[in-house]
């Protein structure tokens, strides 16, 4: 059921980025006279869903939802139409049109998905306002696992700054480690400040581990025991702070998991915290490595700070979660082409896409991730790679430089070109998250 939903909000978020994208080109061309002859919801090969036409364009949904398309006449596109273009150039065609008419019809889906994201950005702002966790509501520090120790973190600490920026959001600090060019991280370690160096093996184990390797750190307070289970069996209760598993000391909720973990199928010694006295109770652990218990939840152990906006204050502020947005994705961009940080590696395709979405429908965090999808679209579509509209402007650019069209023949086989790189980078991504699943 929870992969129906994630699957669910995938596909409306795609189905709303698409349909505004084409008519980012769809609008411009209609307005400079120039025949649409599809207006096309994911792909149509060898037969579609459904379909009308009207107005001579021919609107539809395809079975294959890997995007969309609008199959503009006189133009080489992915279609590969070469019969007509062998024939003269007709009045209604985008070849026939001047060169700044096409670049803005080129350029039309780019506009839109900016703009939208823009909006969304806004509306988020304004509706649901911002919640994050802020360093100095972070009672006790955060907990660090393998990773970060191997980094010289050590649960408990606070983080302060990022490469001499104070980090007013917990959920900055790892995205900033990743991304900026100063990795240095200075924390709070029981009252001593330190400068922990973070090298560029840092970004590559930080990929690898596909995970968090700091989290907010919570008390081993129980907020919930399962019926019949073992836990409420052996007598433990709601409120319990659970402070030993077997002697070892469980300062922190994961240290508790952990511990649990390495005992399955046995017995456990379990010392708690209850209403001032010490209580010492045995707990069998399942061949799973669970004993039926939850944590208090973090919203109730600290406090989350919530900024509210009006509506005038949420544009300015929609304006700059785009920008942070598009910059953080640049980055991310160029994470992939350093070799050495291995990112191309956790390049994933529709099923890392869709496990960003919620498990329950959440509206907020739906239209925060569909935002980001449309920043994203936006810059995909902009770079100047054949096939992509980038690389049509890339070609209108040279036309109005030169004063002439480049070449039909070197137009074609560019398209082809760019269409297998997308075809080899879609294979890619896919077979990535392909290879994680098996893993």
């Amino acid at each position: 059921m929870e992969i129906l939903i994630q699957a669910s909000q995938l596909l409306l978020s795609l189905s709303i980025l698409v349909v505004l994208h084409e008519m980012g080109h769809f609008i411009p061309a209609k307005l400079f006279k120039t025949r649409v002859e599809k207006f096309y919801l994911f792909f149509d090969p060898w037969f579609s869903l459904f379909k009308f036409k009207k107005g001579g364009t021919e609107y539809g949904i395809g079975w294959l939802p890997l995007g969309g398309y609008v199959k503009i006449s006189g133009m080489i596109d992915e279609s590969m139409d070469k019969e007509q273009m062998k024939k003269p150039a007709e009045p209604w065609e985008f070849r026939s049109k001047p060169a700044w008419q096409r670049l803005i019809i080129m350029l039309g889906g780019v506009t839109v998905n900016v703009i939208l994201g823009i909006l969304i950005y806004i509306m988020v702002m304004f509706v649901w306002g911002r919640e994050y966790m802020a360093p100095e509501n972070m009672t006790y520090g955060v907990y660090a696992d393998s990773t970060a120790q191997s980094f010289g973190f050590e649960s408990g600490d606070k983080v302060l700054a990022v490469g001499g920026k104070p980090v007013q959001k917990f959920s900055e600090v790892q995205i900033n480690i990743l991304l900026e060019d100063d990795k240095t991280v200075t924390i709070d370690r029981n009252g001593q400040r330190i400068d922990l160096e973070m090298p560029m093996e840092t970004v590559s184990k930080m990929l690898e581990s596909q995970k968090p390797f700091l989290q907010v750190a919570v008390k081993p307070i129980l907020g919930s025991v399962e019926k019949g289970s073992n836990a409420m069996k052996g007598g433990l209760l709601e409120g319990d702070l659970i402070q030993k598993v077997n002697g070892v000391e469980v300062p922190f909720w994961r240290d508790l998991i952990q511990q649990i973990q390495k005992n399955k199928s046995q017995e456990v010694q379990i010392n708690v915290l209850r209403n001032g006295t010490t209580e010492n109770l045995t707990v069998q652990v399942t061949d799973g490595g669970v004993i039926g218990i939850g944590v208090l939840g973090i919203d109730k152990q600290l406090t989350f700070s919530i900024e509210t906006y009006t509506f005038s204050q949420s544009v300015p502020e929609g304006f700059r979660e785009a920008y942070n947005k598009f910059d953080s994705y640049l980055k991310q961009m160029k994470l992939m082409f350093t070799p050495e940080t291995g990112a191309y590696k956790s390049m994933g395709g529709f099923i890392t896409i869709g496990k960003a979405f919620s498990t329950t429908w959440d509206w907020e965090r739906f239209w925060n991730f569909t935002a980001f999808l449309s920043i994203i679209l936006a810059i995909m579509n902009i770079l100047p790679i054949p096939a992509l509209d980038g690389g049509h402007v890339m070609f209108l650019l040279y036309e109005i430089i030169v004063g002439k069209p480049a070449p039909e023949k070197f137009m074609e086989y560019a398209q082809i070109a760019g269409i297998v790189i997308l075809l080899a980078l879609m294979l890619f991504a896919n077979g990535n998250d392909i290879l994680k699943l098996f893993n």
